[in-house]
């Protein structure tokens, strides 16, 4: 009778509750007016997602694709309507209504983008292509470990990143280094040597530096690289009136700064930052002395030389310096009826350096208002050098599963007793120099795109590098022999050893040409684009085109759709990492990466309780030839080196963003996603005993057996092989008092593929656990938005001061990175799982100028 009682009591409460908030909103909605209207821009073109608010009211709403909006407001009260957008003016409007009246109030908001005299260069029509938008503004709110644009792409469907310290990114079957990054149409490179995400410093993105945010993740035009999976594409702000910004947090800190000058001819743009994952270093399982210090400068700088002329220059400088002392580490894995325990000692010490500078000039003119041309030149350099030496000794235990009552824990067996020690001294120094033209023609419904480009490469490596490892006083490899010979037991034998010392300058020319044609009749949108792309390297000898198409098409329906399709030939020529296999050797004949891809979308507007929402699918197929082989470790890429297999991917992607809580905005992403390749002569041979047993799995038979099969594995996963991931961003507030928000990010991930270091690939099939990671922020609005804005005194300058808890990886979960490999003197050898940061506490505090 007592959980029926309680069962009923609860119902109680439920009804109640709902009559209440039923009453509430039946009594409100007599006190209430309703506000409709349209949004356009100075072209009268809709803007989609400009936030319409009640100034000193919680709440809000945001326009849909064709610019309309309604909000529901107060009745009988003076009230000052908002229209903010990033990259347009904030735009007002006083209104009054009476209960129950609807007013229609239409506003057109002004680009803040860089003016030519007449001409604005405009963000066109992205619900046309397969590009996505992301708001800029939810950086600063989206908890995580790792800050920055990167993090909230990995909320973003397709997109797979299953370590929360790095910034690196995997798309639709594709690995971290088949991703374009473009700022202000210049391309950005990251560093090549990282081979953990502890390593990792600043990525090249500062987020307090941009206006707009958009991605494709896959089936993008032509007028984008050469490159296999996606497309990030950032512009920087330009300033129209002075503003600065500062945050700390016990991760770093970043301070920017803007303004304009008084004949609006000069803009500045200028942000530095320092990173620090010490706090959340120290908290994992090898203990030592970390000291992870990450520091970067850049700056924009705009001139209008006339009303048709305008200059720009872009600077970067960063210092990533990594150092590590271990001292110990205890790993508990296995299972419940096999727990181990590996216990390691360290000596030594690891010291890695990751230092870049950029400058790039672009020069903007504009001859008349159909055509927009563009000089860009830019410099990137990179030094990245690696030092350590570090000698680890372990012993694996066999735990007792059944601990007595003093929680003592037993160690019935010693499984293994060894160590290793890894040495090296590797330095990488990259120049790449680039000169571009590129030119952009608008007349009536026809917009044309072309442009030209050289780009010059030298790279200067030398790895020296190396491994001993010994188990039981062996070292492994372990031959007997006789004295003297290797294998014996005062011999030196070494696991691997790479010794290399590269030297390569190169030149890339690449070309491309696009249209779209638009035709708009009887509320009917039509847009198709047809383009091409060449690309020339005179390393390997290799001149590819690619040609690109998409359509997208939005139908007279009552309900607001727009039907898109895309297909092409997309090539990635290799770069230096690909050139390098595992032995360190350059292959000068590797060829170029191909894809021909299928992508087809449907982007669907729609409104629910009131309030504007958009939900997104995608599905694609790929169809991949003269792969790469790779394996990756943590973050770390190594090819094979060869055009070795051939490959596809295929999926669906799902992403459903909106009001769901009003007056913010928050989304949701779901993908399915399978990637496989057959690596081209592979092979192994099964030798068989008497009985029909299997005694050996090798490349040859075993001189032993009695009969043998060859064993072609055919298609396995790829190394990105994660078939079902999920993103969460929600925002939220309290409604009585909307100074207080909170923000919760989720991610998951089913496990990727893996195996031993030295074996087969066709043997990597094992998988990681999967990736389960929540992080929560609570943050409160001292000053600005909805809180209180002190007119002087020391506070008076401030434009917005707020303070956040961040309670980072909530569920404690122990994420698996990747795995450290030990042995035993039978050569047995033992994954570790390498855990990822555990549960911890951040404090971030930031203001606006």
């Amino acid at each position: 009778m007592k959980p029926y009682y309680t069962q009923q009591v609860f119902s109680l409460k439920a009804f109640l509750i709902i009559t209440i908030l039923i009453i509430s909103n039946i009594v409100f909605a007599q006190k209430a007016g309703m506000i409709t209207g349209r949004v356009t821009d100075e072209n009268n073109l809709a803007v989609e997602l400009v936030n319409v608010s009640i100034l000193g009211e919680p709440g809000g709403t945001s326009t849909a694709a064709d610019g309309s909006y309604s909000l529901q407001v107060p009745a009988a009260k003076q009230l000052k309507i908002v229209f903010s957008f990033v990259g347009y003016k904030t735009d007002t409007a006083y209104i009054k209504v009476a209960a129950g009246e609807k007013l229609r109030v239409n506003r057109t908001i002004t680009s803040t983008a860089t003016e030519l005299g007449r001409i604005v260069i405009e963000d066109r029509n992205i619900r046309n292509t397969n590009l996505i938008r992301i708001d800029a503004r939810t950086v600063n709110a989206l908890p995580t470990a790792s800050s920055g644009i990167e993090a909230l792409l990995k909320t973003m469907p397709g997109v797979v990143s299953n370590n929360e310290l790095s910034s690196q990114y995997s798309v639709r079957g594709g690995n971290y280094d088949e991703n374009l990054v473009y700022v202000n149409d210049i391309e950005i490179y990251r560093p090549f040597l990282v081979r953990t995400s502890q390593q990792e410093g600043l990525s090249f993105l500062n987020s307090d530096l941009v206006s707009s945010v958009l991605f494709s993740a896959g089936g993008f035009d032509a007028k984008y690289g050469d490159k296999l999976s996606s497309v990030l594409d950032i512009k920087y702000k330009h300033p129209t009136k002075f503003a600065a910004s500062a945050t700390a947090s016990l991760l770093g800190a970043t301070v920017h700064m803007e303004g304009i000058s008084k004949d609006k001819r000069f803009t500045y743009l200028a942000g530095a930052r320092y990173k620090t994952n010490q706090y959340l270093l120290n908290a994992m399982e090898t203990k030592g002395s970390y000291k992870p210090v990450f520091v970067d400068f850049q700056s924009l700088l705009t001139y209008t030389l006339s009303d048709k002329l305008e200059l720009a220059v872009l600077g970067y400088i960063s210092s990533n310096k990594y150092t590590l002392i271990p001292e110990s580490r205890e790993t508990k894995f296995g299972t419940y009826f096999t727990p181990l325990r590996l216990t390691m000692y360290f000596e030594g010490q690891e010291v890695d350096r990751y230092d870049s500078r950029m400058g790039a000039i672009t020069l903007t003119q504009k001859p008349n208002k159909n055509l927009q041309i563009k000089w860009i030149t830019s410099v990137y350099n990179s030094r990245e050098t690696e030092s350590f030496d570090v000698l680890a000794e372990y012993y694996i235990a066999l735990l007792d599963n059944q601990p007595t009552a003093t929680d003592s824990i037993e160690v019935v067996e010693t499984k293994g007793v060894g160590g290793f020690f890894n040495h090296a001294r590797n330095q990488l120094d990259m120049t790449v120099i680039n000169a571009e033209n590129r030119y952009s023609y608008s007349k009536g419904k026809n917009y044309a795109l072309w442009g030209i480009k050289y780009q010059h490469e030298i790279i200067a490596d030398r790895m020296n590098e190396w491994q001993r490892i010994d188990s039981s006083a062996y070292s492994i490899p372990y031959n007997p022999g006789t004295p003297g010979q290797p294998g014996n037991l005062t011999d030196f034998v070494l696991n691997y050893h790479l010794q290399t010392d590269t030297n390569i300058s190169s030149n890339r020319y690449t070309a491309f040409a696009q249209n779209t044609w638009t035709l708009d009749r009887d509320s009917t949108q039509l847009a198709f684009t047809a383009g091409i792309r060449f690309n020339y390297w005179d390393f390997n000898k290799q001149f590819i085109v690619s040609p690109r198409v998409s359509l997208s098409y939005k139908p007279n329906w009552e309900k607001d759709m727009m039907l898109r399709f895309s297909a092409g030939y997309y090539y990635q020529p290799p770069f230096y990492r690909e050139l390098r296999n595992l032995q360190g050797k350059i292959n000068p004949n590797l060829r170029a990466q191909k894809s021909i891809q299928f992508v087809a979308g449907n982007d669907f507007n729609f409104h629910s309780w009131g309030r504007p929402f958009k939900f997104v699918t995608e599905v694609y197929y790929k169809y991949l030839t003269e792969l790469v082989p790779y394996q990756v470790d943590n973050v770390r890429i190594q090819y094979l080196g060869i055009n070795g297999s051939k490959g596809y991917a295929y999926g669906i992607d799902m992403k459903v963003n909106g009001n769901f809580v009003k007056g913010v905005e928050s989304w949701a992403s779901l993908s399915y996603m399978k990637t496989a390749e057959d690596l081209y002569n592979d092979y192994y041979v099964e030798s068989y005993n008497a009985a029909g047993e299997v005694i050996h799995n090798g490349f040859t038979e075993d001189i032993t057996a009695v009969s043998s099969d060859t064993i072609y594995p055919g298609y396995i996963p790829r190394p990105t092989d994660q078939r079902i991931t999920f993103g969460l961003f929600f925002q939220d507030f309290l409604p009585m008092n909307p100074t207080f928000k909170m923000n919760i990010g989720l991610y998951f991930g089913t496990g990727l593929p893996t195996g031993a270091p030295n074996t087969p690939l066709y043997t990597h099939t094992y998988r990681l656990p999967p990736y389960r990671r929540v992080d929560i922020g609570l943050s409160k609005q001292i000053i600005g938005g909805e809180a209180l804005q002190p007119k002087k005194g020391f506070f008076g300058g401030f434009k917005s001061l707020w303070i956040t808890a961040e309670i980072l990886n909530l569920l404690q979960v122990n994420n698996t990175v990747s795995y450290t490999w030990v042995r035993d003197v039978n050569n047995n050898m033992y994954g570790v799982p390498n855990y990822l940061t555990p549960r911890q506490i951040n404090i971030k505090i930031g203001a606006e100028f």
